[in-house]
């Protein structure tokens, strides 16, 4: 008998889900059906990604050009940090190294050593060929270029109910079944308490192996029908409120995500073909709503776009992600909020790990189950270290600052800030979604400069380490002009047209000069 896999809710999580197992567990060896409400609205303010949707995109067959048309989207280098460590102060968090080791050593030691010796001023962002080309709004696949300069990753922002629609058109064509509905309850196995039935509305029920809650922050499989805890961490990230609102384009076509902060929170922006994404995260302890609304509306580069939409949210996770027959994905499994980008990250490592352990037949293990919540537990802390990292590094005087920087650190972010601060390592744990790059990006971008360094970056000469670091920094200049405005790579390669039909399995043509 074929498993059918019930998946509750759609969105960017249900369709994401639908369209992986339908490639990788193809009727008829398995049945999906996805339930979703038209009346029921989605949260899709997730729009700045991170690089590993590109793996997700290529394991579906996804064409990119197409894609990023279909989605009206655009291409993120990374992240650029407007008066994090203080205000006037910017920094950038690329998808790159600063450089190859020196002698089996990461490249920032060595930068620190020189930098102490006085034989260089420049931020360690001039060694990052993601943040030199996100400068001059400058963009193309690292195909485009040779050596160290094109040793960088990249990303995507784009409109989420879009790509939920493309995937939806993806996962139907495959023979998914979308049923309209309400989720009005559920019926649980006597014995096993597994979930056995959906109850919807109109008098109709159904039921299958294994269920996907996808329903949002209502969380109405995992959290409400099993009663799953919910893990709070608001006490690390107190900010609980955000507005959204999109404008008209204007200004620059930037190949990177802005997070600027603000005296209470920050805000981002995210620039798409139609229209420019922005939002603002706020604590409302310190902040009202119609103070938000009002510093939003004053920050838009273009004229805004329909009204602002209020999301109100607890940062944390469930206690459990994976509970008898029910896998809970994307919101109904957790919240981080929006810096990093990491929201469809989480949804998609979330389905990998499920797919990897979920049985073909039959009942699951409970060590696979237990598997499942330790990794997921795991990433879930680890990304929220990184995300603390962004406030208690900051030297910000404001109220809400201050309260940040005093805060009581989770045991394991404050060991690791520790040696940081001591010699410039980050000692990265399991399951860590940012590489020992992205931590030197963040702490070192808000100026938070370690004691010393690695000993064995004293071994090599300091004036051979100083011409190593001129020869990267002149191989990154003479490389950018080879790559083009993003606003032209964009018009040239994924322009948004409402014709045009995504294709499949169609790559750039190897060798292509982008000019």
């Amino acid at each position: 008998m074929a498993q059918h896999i019930l998946i509750a809710g759609g969105g960017s999580a249900g369709w994401m889900a639908a369209a992986l197992f339908a490639r990788l567990r193809p009727a008829p060896e398995t049945r999906i059906t996805l339930i979703e409400s038209e009346a029921i609205g989605t949260i899709g303010v997730g729009e700045a990604t991170v690089p590993i949707l590109r793996d997700f995109n290529r394991l579906l067959g996804l064409d990119e050009p197409d894609f990023v048309a279909a989605t009206q989207g655009s291409f993120k280098l990374g992240i650029e940090f407007v008066g994090w460590g203080e205000a006037g102060n910017r920094h950038f968090h690329g998808f790159a190294d600063f450089g190859p080791p020196i002698e089996g050593v990461a490249p920032h030691h060595h930068w620190h050593r020189v930098r102490e010796a006085g034989r260089i001023a420049d931020p360690i962002d001039a060694w990052s060929m993601p943040a030199c080309a996100a400068a001059e709004d400058r963009f193309a696949p690292p195909e485009a270029l040779r050596g160290e300069a094109g040793e960088y990753r990249y990303a995507y922002h784009f409109d989420a109910g879009l790509y939920a629609r493309l995937l939806r058109s993806y996962a139907e064509a495959r023979r998914v079944v979308r049923v309209e509905g309400r989720i009005l309850g559920v019926e649980r196995d006597p014995g096993t308490g597994d979930l056995a039935t959906l109850r919807l509305d109109g008098d109709r029920a159904i039921a299958a192996d294994l269920f996907i809650d996808c329903t949002g922050f209502a969380s109405r499989l995992l959290g409400e029908a099993l009663g799953t805890p919910f893990v709070d961490w608001s006490r690390w990230l107190p900010a609980d409120r955000a507005l959204a609102q999109g404008c008209t384009r204007a200004g620059r076509f930037t190949p990177f995500t802005r997070a600027t902060a603000h005296t209470v929170g920050w805000q981002w922006r995210i620039p798409l073909q139609h229209r420019t994404g922005n939002g603002l995260v706020y604590s409302s302890a310190h902040l009202s709503d119609d103070e938000a609304a009002a510093r939003l509306a004053a920050n838009l580069d273009g004229d805004a776009i329909g009204d602002p939409r209020p999301l109100r949210f607890t940062t944390g996770r469930r206690e459990r992600f994976w509970a008898h027959n029910v896998v809970a994905i994307g919101l109904a499994a957790g919240f981080m909020e929006p810096l990093e980008s990491t929201s469809l990250q989480l949804v998609q490592t979330g389905l990998g790990r499920l797919a990897e352990l979920m049985p073909s037949q039959g009942p699951t293990d409970p060590a696979i189950v237990a598997e499942y919540n330790r990794q997921t537990i795991g990433e879930y802390a680890r990304i929220r270290d990184f995300l603390i990292a962004h406030y208690c590094s900051s030297r910000r005087p404001e109220p809400f600052w201050r309260d940040m920087a005093a805060m009581a650190l989770p045991d394991s972010l404050a060991h690791k800030l520790a040696l940081w601060d001591a010699m410039g390592r980050v000692p990265l744990q399991d399951l860590e979604s940012h590489a020992e790059a992205s931590w030197v990006a963040v702490l070192l971008g808000q100026g938070r400069m370690p004691r010393g360094h690695d000993p064995a970056a004293d071994r090599p000469p300091l004036q051979a380490v100083e011409k190593m670091f001129a020869a990267r920094r002149a191989a990154l200049l003479a490389a950018l002009p080879r790559l083009p405005a993003h606003d032209h790579f964009v018009a040239r390669t994924c322009r948004a047209d409402a014709a045009r039909e995504p294709r499949i399995q169609c790559r750039y043509p190897k060798g292509e000069t982008i000019s």
